[in-house]
């Protein structure tokens, strides 16, 4: 850890994110980083509120003079997706995050940084301990479990929270300005296997594919860059036809809200296949990375020789899987008619993982609109079906329809004009905001969501642009001082 971070400015961010760099906090696992917060709100003698799911909320009065100003909601999520290169030695339950000062950048060795959403909450820090700022009422909403299915947010209460303007802090371009985002849901195909024995004249191989981005299954799912599931898949399928490869386990994807970027696969050839296996395996990878030289050029597929696999898939499950990866849309699905250059639609097969009695495949829709997330959800588990799975979708959650008309909004593009001389951008986002789900609870609530701006969210490389902070910093700064009156 690099307490250069220390020394960024503004201090009062820079402070507590690397605080919140100590403490362990992946999602569900919450427990370290919840007391923390809990102790942070109370050692400043604020009302400070642990609900019955999880969610920290901390209320601040009104600085002097400022008592009749509509009352504004700080909000940010707890968690963090804990995702990590395969080479690197880190237990997200246990260790802090190795983050560094690199450049105009900072970021985390191997790991990702927790910048999605840590920033948020360090900045909610920040005003709630700040004795020179003018604002009016405060909350702080922190909730737990954003990225693994917003948990938090669906079970928050209505009545505990009085503001009636929510800032959302969990968006990832500086001098732009969100008023929408999409909704989601998982899908799921689960197929039991049976384990059969490894035939005599068998070499066993471990074979990988490494070295894509992945990133954000929303925000990056535009970008074309490969879907480790979905390469291992096409090459499983050719080598089973051409040289009779039998699958005995694979581990592709860690989460459903990041583009998988490994798949992990032990196999079976048979001996007198083995080097055509061996050669194809060059062949192929050639292929690949000529697909991906622009989106994802550090794409690598290797395979080395391995101990016998106890058992194996049977030959009917195994097809059914590689059929049901193949026919399983993933990516892009359609472009927003009334945002320019922003995904309405898309789905991202993010896991493949088997125990050795069952195999499960997870997904996730993502929409603008509630009915085509439904309708694409429903297409996902029919092809899941149709391969002979068990199929289901769960979780589901509303997108945050744009109020072009609110009245925060145009105030705050005011306050970035006045600040900085020009109109910030005005946006949807292809995310899961929490601003859905929260505002279904508190229909009154004028939203808005920005921040820092954040690179490659939900992947190792993960970074937050230090000069966007202080930016981020100044302009929430100025929105209290702003905030209208009730």
């Amino acid at each position: 850890m690099s307490k250069d971070i220390l020394k960024l400015k503004p201090e009062s961010i820079w402070k507590n994110f690397y605080a919140l760099t100590q403490i362990p906090r992946p999602s569900k696992k919450e427990e370290e980083v919840r007391a923390f917060l809990k102790k942070f709100g109370e050692d400043l003698k604020l009302e400070t509120i642990v609900d019955e799911i999880g969610n920290v909320i901390i209320k601040k009065p009104a600085t002097e003079g400022m008592e009749d100003r509509k009352g504004i909601i700080l909000q940010g999520h707890m968690d963090m997706v804990p995702q990590k290169n395969a080479d690197t030695d880190h237990d997200f339950e246990k260790d802090p995050i190795d983050a560094y000062v690199d450049g105009d950048w900072v970021t985390a060795k191997g790991t990702t940084l927790g910048a999605d959403n840590g920033m948020g909450v360090a900045a909610g820090m920040a005003v709630l301990e700040a004795t020179d700022l003018v604002h009016g009422p405060v909350e702080v909403l922190i909730t737990m479990d954003e990225e693994t299915g917003m948990t938090g947010a669906e079970n928050l209460k209505a009545g505990v929270l009085d503001g009636d303007i929510l800032l959302n802090l969990d968006s990832e371009d500086e001098g732009e300005l969100y008023i929408g985002c999409a909704g989601g849901v998982d899908s799921t195909g689960v197929w039991k296997y049976k384990a059969e024995a490894v035939p005599d004249g068998m070499s066993a191989y471990q074979i990988t594919v490494k070295g894509l981005k992945g990133g954000h299954s929303g925000l990056d799912i535009n970008l074309g860059r490969g879907n480790a599931n979905k390469i291992m898949n096409v090459f499983l399928m050719k080598t089973a036809e051409k040289y009779g490869l039998r699958l005995a386990e694979i581990n592709g994807g860690s989460l459903r809200n990041a583009i998988p970027r490994e798949s992990f696969v032990t196999a079976v050839v048979p001996e007198d296949k083995k080097a055509d296996f061996e050669q194809f395996v060059t062949e192929f990878e050639e292929i690949a990375k000529d697909e991906f030289s622009k989106a994802d050029p550090g794409l690598q597929l290797t395979v080395e020789e391995t101990k016998a696999p106890k058992n194996l898939f049977d030959e009917k499950t195994q097809s059914d899987l590689f059929t049901a990866i193949a026919g399983c849309p993933n990516g892009v699905i359609s472009m927003s008619k009334d945002f320019e250059g922003v995904t309405e639609t898309s789905t991202n097969l993010a896991i493949v993982k088997s125990d050795g009695k069952k195999v499960e495949i997870a997904t996730l829709q993502r929409s603008l609109i509630n009915d085509a997330r439904d309708k694409l959800s429903a297409e996902v588990r029919g092809v899941f079906e149709a391969a002979n799975g068990k199929a289901a979708s769960a979780g589901a959650y509303p997108g945050w329809k744009p109020n072009p008309d609110s009245a925060i909004l145009k105030e705050m593009k005011e306050v970035y004009n006045n600040k900085f001389g020009k109109v910030p951008e005005v946006k949807v986002i292809h995310a899961g905001l929490e601003c859905g789900i929260l505002g279904a609870t508190y229909t009154h609530w004028d939203m808005i969501s920005f921040g820092p701006t954040i690179r490659n969210p939900h992947s190792p490389d993960e970074m937050v642009k230090v000069d966007t902070v202080r930016l981020f910093w100044d302009y929430l700064v100025e929105t209290l001082k702003n905030v209208p009156k009730k």
